[in-house]
């Protein structure tokens, strides 16, 4: 299988993070005469002149213009001017960081109108400024950062205008640009050179993909083979490097750029060289490692590569040798095939490491049989059976590897459970021992037992603490049978611990109570280590422990929640956790008031919790109750409208309350909707209940905004043909959702309430159908809307199309056009990249969800209509079938909408499926399926097509 270099990202577990390691590199450090608060200010107001467009008098100029000379730059005339301008733009860069506002705006002001009045001047100014060693730091500093941001930025759409804007320039005035920023490489001040880096690397990112630039991997190796250059020099150059190769694909380069790039790095971490050299050139490295792929293939230059790294870890430097480990991880994590020669060696260094080098190296040494595991995981997902062909490094390493693992356990801080995002020696440890636990299963059983049972009676709560952090962290990954007998014997022990006098015991034992009721709790199966029997006892603890310290009760609020989740699916049957559930409600919700809640999560888990325990419960048991929280929470939501708003900070306290009692109200209305016998409910306090949802809007909170959305699509569905009378006054508040591209999760959330209120309203929504079917087009043609909305607004079209039915039809020659484009861009994603793939298969599900509802709609008059595009939607179910990509959803999406085909337009597509042969090939497939729901359209498919032969004689 192809091997991406994958970074840790931060994985909650409920008590635990996973490591974070962003790439290694440089961050540009503050001047401590810049407040961070006007920084931050004042680089937006440089990020936004991309998109301002002042109007300005052509006269009126605060800079004297800035001639763009096309002559050798050392020309007499381009001196004197390129000295006027740096004397000029210094003054302002330095007054745009001033502690006094006036004098602050008022630079700011001429940067933001020098800008827009001539940019190549702008940018050439911000070069100068940055390559003069003559000139103070404090504005070398900020000119590199605007240089840097006006080449690049997060949104995509800012970042392809800047992108254009810069490569508008014609290439001499770009070679200037780039000469100054090579040149500031070997500034004699090292921060200068750094921050140079930083902008080549942009400007690579944009000019190498288009093959402009290529003497610039040539002229960053010059400044590492010439003789007698000084240190500064080659660290800024290995930045550099590094950074471009961060920057840009393996597929930019060419091989023999790559076998130089790896070779001036290699030797830039020698132990010769001094270790700021060093460091750069294995954060370097870090980010080439992709480009190596063919150089790791071959095994001399491999065992190079390999050799120099594991000196490199051995360092006097602690931030030189956690750099090296930070290479190894990502060497694990992508050429872990051919790591078995190296793996004696590696886990030495490790185990040193782990054992007696300073937090961020060990961090580091565990990270990487983190990685290891996640590979083996991968393969064993990959693969079926016992045949998966890997190395099995992690059950090589077993015996050794988890002692050093439940060591670190014992490493905690004193503060850890108080803190969020805090991660240490302990935390890293029980991650990968879990990790370790899901890559052997059983084996890990008998290696981590004595440690739990010679540690969790010891008076030092940090054995205790380690021993039960131990015992939670291998639930997953051993089987049921081998688990079952130690946990259920260890519960009453786990429920006594949750007295003890230690809150790190406490917090987690309540984890580990969590992990228990998520993974060995699911009576609907057979199997749960809650039985009536110690339900009583598991309650009364957890109803007490809720009461305890913020961090321990945000922890029960999850054993809380996974316990419930347990009991879901006894809708037909009693729910032994009914009699339990009025005094659950209410401690959530007394958890949720208390004034210590705002200082944690513990306010958002006590909601959450809720929702969940509403979620699962017996609603022919719990009715009754669950229609009486309703009231309470509307007068709680109704509360914070009536909140005394003085700052910002309110607001956003106010917005985050409404969000999460917007929550429960869609979960009261989901679940009392879901029958006949409590609908009612919903149906008689509607009308309160939308006047507090649009009260809630009109607070603009862009936050509560989607929450109270979902909620909306919520009672749609439990009003039904009701809710035409809200739509009035609601309708503006979807249409400013429809619209709002910037916060696009708002817009993708609106596009789906607009699919529940069509179910709700059928034809009855036809006089909203010309703005909202406007407004999707738009946002569909638009540049400025994030991609992942896209696939919802296809799926809306069907939904509009099955509300309105007939009426469709003056919107299918702007709507399918659109569709059938999509269905372009399907073909050409990138199917090496797995977020494009996933992105594939929505719109794929998206655009036959589309079509589905369109066929229908025009079933009983007008199929007609959809006859010319029938033969572009076979080929184009066909091209999908033939995917190997493609998932169970698009599977089933395909099956369907090849049923609706032949359902709606009947005979007139026989000589249509004729041709298709892939068909009866694809049925086939799908009836074999072992998804029972896929089987049965596949079953009604079938019919539909055997139905039009038949018709037909």
């Amino acid at each position: 299988m192809d091997r991406v270099k994958k970074t840790r990202v931060l994985e909650k577990t409920g008590r635990r993070s996973r490591a974070v390691r962003s790439p290694a590199r440089f961050a540009i450090s503050l001047s401590p005469l810049l407040h961070p608060s006007r920084f931050l200010s004042f680089i937006r107001n440089i990020n936004s002149l991309t998109t301002l467009t002042l109007s300005l008098p052509k006269t009126h100029t605060i800079f004297q213009p800035l001639r763009y000379f096309k002559s050798h730059p050392r020309s007499s005339n381009f001196i004197y001017s390129k000295e006027k301008m740096a004397v000029e733009i210094t003054q302002f860069l330095l007054a745009a960081q001033s502690a006094d506002t006036k004098v602050r705006t008022d630079a700011e002001g001429k940067l933001r109108q020098f800008q827009e009045q001539n940019l190549p001047g702008f940018l050439l100014s911000l070069s100068l400024e940055l390559s003069n060693d003559g000139k103070p730091m404090e504005s070398r500093r900020l000119a590199g950062i605007v240089l840097k941001n006006s080449l690049d930025a997060k949104d995509a759409t800012t970042k392809e205008h800047l992108v254009q804007q810069w490569m508008s320039n014609d290439a001499p005035f770009r070679s200037q640009v780039k000469g100054l920023l090579l040149n500031t490489l070997g500034s004699s001040v090292p921060e200068a050179g750094h921050t140079a880096a930083q902008v080549i690397a942009k400007i690579a990112s944009i000019e190498i993909p288009r093959k402009e630039w290529p003497e610039l991997i040539g002229s960053l190796l010059g400044n590492m083979t010439q003789q007698d250059k000084p240190a500064s020099l080659k660290q800024a150059t290995l930045e550099a490097l590094g950074y471009v190769c961060e920057e840009i694909s393996h597929n930019d380069l060419v091989q023999d750029e790559v076998n130089s790039v790896l070779t001036a790095v290699v030797q830039g971490m020698n132990v010769t060289e001094q270790s700021s050299v060093r460091l750069a050139a294995a954060t370097a490295l870090y980010n080439a490692l992709d480009f190596a792929q063919t150089n790791f293939e071959n095994e001399m230059e491999r065992n190079y590569i390999m050799k120099v790294v594991c000196e490199t870890a051995m360092a006097k430097e602690s931030d030189v040798r956690q750099a090296a480990f930070e290479c190894l991880v990502s060497i694990a994590s992508t050429y872990y095939d051919v790591l078995e020669p190296y793996m004696q060696t590696l886990f030495e260094l490790t185990a040193n490491a782990v054992k007696g080098d300073e937090e961020g190296v060990a961090l580091q040494a565990i990270e990487f049989w983190s990685s290891i595991c996640d590979e083996e995981i991968d393969l064993q997902d990959f693969e079926s059976g016992d045949s998966y062909p890997h190395s099995r490094f992690i059950e090589k390493a077993l015996s050794l590897l988890v002692p050093m693992l439940l060591e670190t356990l014992l490493k905690q801080d004193e503060d850890q459970d108080q803190e969020d995002g805090i991660w240490n020696l302990a935390m890293a440890g029980g991650t990968c021992l879990g990790l370790v636990a899901r890559t052997v299963g059983d084996a890990i059983v008998p290696l981590v037992m004595p440690f739990v049972q010679d540690n969790i009676s010891k008076p030092d709560w940090r054995s205790r603490e380690a021993a039960t952090y131990a015992f939670g962290s291998i639930l997953e990954g051993p089987s049921v049978e081998k688990l079952s007998p130690m946990v259920i014997s260890a519960l009453d022990f786990l429920l006594n611990a949750m007295k003890d006098q230690n809150s790190h015991v406490k917090d987690t034992t309540a984890w580990t109570l969590s992990r228990i009721f998520e993974l060995l709790h699911s009576p609907a199966t057979g199997f749960s280590v809650i039985s009536p029997a110690n339900l009583q006892r598991v309650m009364v603890v957890l109803l007490e422990s809720i009461k305890d310290s913020p961090n321990v009760a945000e922890k029960v609020c999850g054993a809380i929640y996974f316990l419930a989740q347990g009991y879901e699916g006894f809708e037909t049957g009693s729910s032994v956790l009914t009699p339990y559930l009025p005094d659950i409600i209410t401690a959530l919700i007394s958890t949720a008031e208390r004034t210590d809640a705002n200082d944690t999560k513990l306010r958002s888990a006590a909601y959450e919790t809720l929702n969940e325990v509403v979620r699962c419960s017996n609603i022919a048991e719990s009715s009754q109750l669950i229609a009486q929280l309703l009231p309470v929470i509307m007068n709680k939501l109704g509360q914070t409208i009536e909140l005394q708003i003085l700052s910002s900070d309110d607001r956003e306290k106010q917005g985050d309350l409404q969000a999460l009692l917007c929550g429960v109200m869609q979960v009261i209305i989901q679940k009392l909707s879901g029958t006949d016998v409590t609908k009612h409910v919903i149906l008689q306090a509607a009308d309160q209940i939308m006047v507090l949802f649009l009260k809630v809007f009109a607070c603009r909170s862009s936050t509560v905004h989607e929450e109270a959305m979902l909620a909306i699509g919520a009672l749609a569905y439990g009003t039904g043909p009701q809710f035409e009378k809200y739509m009035p006054e609601f309708y503006k508040y979807l249409e400013m959702g429809l619209q709002n591209f910037e916060e696009y999760q708002v817009c993708s959330i609106s596009v789906g309430v607009v699919g529940d209120i069509c179910r709700a309203l059928d034809d009855k929504m036809l006089p909203y159908c010309d703005n909202i079917m406007t407004l999707l087009l738009k946002d569909l043609s638009s540049g400025d809307l994030h991609r992942s909305v896209k696939p919802p607004i296809f799926s809306c079209f069907g939904d509009v199309a099955l509300a309105i039915g007939e009426h469709f039809e003056k919107y299918v020659s702007y709507a399918v056009p659109m569709m059938q484009g999509a269905a372009e861009v399907c073909a050409q994603i990138d199917n090496t990249d797995e977020e494009m793939v996933e992105y594939g298969n929505q719109l794929k599900r998206s655009i036959f969800e589309a079509y589905s509802g369109i066929l229908q709609g025009f079933k009983s008059s007008k199929a007609e209509i959809m006859l010319p595009h029938a033969p572009h939607l076979l080929k184009f179910i066909e091209v999908v079938v033939k995917d190997a990509n493609r998932d169970e959803s698009v599977v089933r999406a395909a099956v369907a909408v090849l049923g609706d085909l032949a359902d709606a337009l009947g005979p007139n597509v026989k000589v249509l499926f004729k041709d298709m042969t892939f068909c009866s090939e694809f049925l086939g497939e799908c009836l074999q399926s072992e998804d029972e729901q896929l089987k049965e359209t596949a079953t009604w498919t079938q019919g539909m097509i055997g139905r039009v032969f038949s018709v037909c004689g």
